[in-house]
């Protein structure tokens, strides 16, 4: 008897995606496409700002993430599914003004959480990967 491989990505813990490692577009959007409810609507505009904000922005998923830089290996941000929110993770986010509100055990990486029932600052958002973009990648 043969078994029938599902084109539909795992998710792992929280509800992450399970998504192979892959430079471009099309990996991220794999990624976006197997996010579990309102987190795909969710994926898909922080996607989307990110590419209005930042021209030429260069993607990849890693490690089952998203993560967006300027050149491959070097990332600004990245965003991850837990089972109640979205973790937007801003690699040099203590270099930020105002500085994101979610602390990390990394020095310098600050996080935004997005839950499905609190407002999200898209402006806020937008200012942050203005800024975040303008500083070195983190290599990864």
């Amino acid at each position: 008897m043969t078994e029938m491989k599902s084109d539909t990505p795992v998710l792992l813990s929280g509800g992450n995606p399970q998504i192979p490692k892959g430079y471009g577009n099309a990996p991220v959007q794999a990624y976006i496409n197997a996010m579990p409810d309102w987190k795909q609507d969710i994926g898909r505009r922080l996607d989307a700002l990110i590419e209005q904000t930042v021209p030429g922005v260069r993607k990849a998923v890693k490690w089952n993430t998203p993560f967006y830089g300027l050149k491959d290996d070097y990332w600004f941000v990245s965003f991850h599914c837990f089972t109640k929110y979205v973790k937007v993770t801003y690699f040099r986010g203590t270099s930020l003004d105002p500085v994101p509100p979610g602390k990390s055990k990394q020095a310098e990486v600050r996080y935004l959480d997005i839950y499905q029932d609190k407002p999200f600052d898209e402006a806020q958002f937008i200012d942050w990967i203005k800024q975040a973009s303008q500083l070195p990648g983190e290599k990864l």
